[in-house]
């Protein structure tokens, strides 16, 4: 959290303590000792130049201040460039498919009274009827524009092989297309829904920078790409003086860590790359709700997402539900649900910035927003006792060779 400016004393300012020496002797009386004059200019030439670099560094410390207060940034560890609430109302699945746009209000509007400021979306979801509805809520709110952020993602746009992935004809239309169903100016963030293979990064880095540009977009991020070719979109964002992506969304929870344990932190401290996290709740899987088998309201009961089943019957899936049984016991020591223990868990976890949450109704909302209470709960010796439960920390590779 930055610090409200306060009044300095000039020794603070530039960085010294020692002041000139002043010579008070007689004027047109020559020093009688070079030995001593030379001395004398070189503590003062040492002393300018103290002051020198003193100056420099405030001016890039009051740039920075003016910087941070224009993007209204007041997270300490993340290069995000709003100040975001820590959980928010993500449109995978439910809004414009599993619920009505009646209940997507509801949520929207207790979301926003709660303090929630960003609002998560995707050209894919529901074929993008997600947008639709999400933009038809906003409208009829008519909330500040800048009071809240809206995120889109862009690869699979439709049918057609000009309709989907990197290139620089989707990247435009599709997010042209976006807005359009979202009826907005621009989007706060724009994500690539996926790395492509058949798209330069060069092209990809160009596209991103000209929607900025062109006022489509204030920002943009990457969705489930790899540490590698971030770091390949930064490079060349930098070698050409473009815009280089400020955060990635990336799947979190008990049972999925490596990249944003291990991975990520590594680019947050190189480049200052933030992370949002999604999937808290393993579509469902940590609330408890498939313990008993599949519930026919359940997610796992829909279709298309046989995956889901199938992965809830084999053999891993039966030995996380033992686990999370064990986490609800947890759970319930520290008087939470388990979805507010398994969501404050992710919060907990070093340059994640936000984490994106996918409900279906108000009551599902609140309980989620709970998890900030838990938050203060988690000390270090609960989180090695998770961690012994799960038993899958991630490890450094590094740190293994040295120790």
């Amino acid at each position: 959290m930055l610090r409200k400016a306060t009044k300095f004393s000039v020794e603070e300012l530039y960085g010294f303590n020692k002041k000139p020496k002043v010579n008070r002797g007689n004027s047109g009386k020559t020093e009688k000792n070079d030995s001593k004059k030379d001395a004398k200019e070189k503590e003062e030439s040492a002393l300018a130049s103290q002051i020198l670099e003193a100056a420099r560094r405030l001016m890039e410390r009051r740039r920075l201040e003016i910087y941070l207060k224009e993007c209204d940034v007041t997270m300490e560890h993340s290069s995000m460039p709003y100040r975001l609430s820590v959980s928010f109302s993500g449109t995978w699945v439910t809004f414009g498919s599993q619920i009505s746009n009646e209940m997507a209000e509801s949520v929207m509007t207790v979301a926003y009274d709660s303090g929630v400021n960003l609002f998560d979306t995707a050209e894919v979801y529901a074929s993008g009827r997600a947008e639709t509805t999400l933009g038809n809520i906003l409208k009829k709110k008519t909330w500040r524009r800048s009071s809240y952020v809206v995120t889109t993602k862009i690869y699979w746009g439709g049918q057609a092989e000009t309709e989907r992935g990197l290139s620089r004809k989707h990247i435009i239309e599709g997010l042209r297309g976006s807005l359009s169903r979202l009826q907005l100016d621009y989007v706060d963030i724009v994500f690539a829904n996926r790395s492509d293979i058949n798209a330069p990064m060069e092209e990809i880095v160009r596209a991103m920078t000209f929607v900025i540009d062109q006022g489509m977009a204030m920002y943009w991020g990457t969705s489930r790409w790899n540490a590698v070719e971030i770091m390949e979109a930064y490079s060349i964002a930098r070698q050409f003086n473009l815009v280089p992506p400020v955060c990635e969304q990336a799947e979190y929870h008990y049972f999925q860590r490596d990249k944003v344990e291990l991975h990520l932190p590594e680019l947050y401290h190189k480049i200052g790359v933030g992370a949002m996290t999604w999937s808290p709740l393993a579509c469902g899987l940590l609330t408890g709700k498939y313990n008993e088998g599949v519930p026919e309201s359940s997610r796992a009961a829909m279709k298309g997402y046989a995956w889901l089943k199938e992965r809830l019957y084999s053999d891993e899936g039966k030995k996380q539900l033992t686990k999370i049984k064990e986490l609800h016991l947890l759970a319930d020591r520290l008087n939470c649900t388990a979805a507010q223990l398994a969501i404050a868990w992710c919060l907990r976890s070093e340059g994640v910035s936000s984490v994106l949450l996918g409900v279906s109704n108000t009551e599902q909302l609140l309980e989620n927003l709970g998890s900030i209470r838990v938050l203060a709960q988690l000390t270090p010796p609960l989180i090695a006792e998770m961690d012994a439960l799960l038993g899958n920390k991630p490890r450094s590779a590094k740190k293994e060779a040295r120790s």
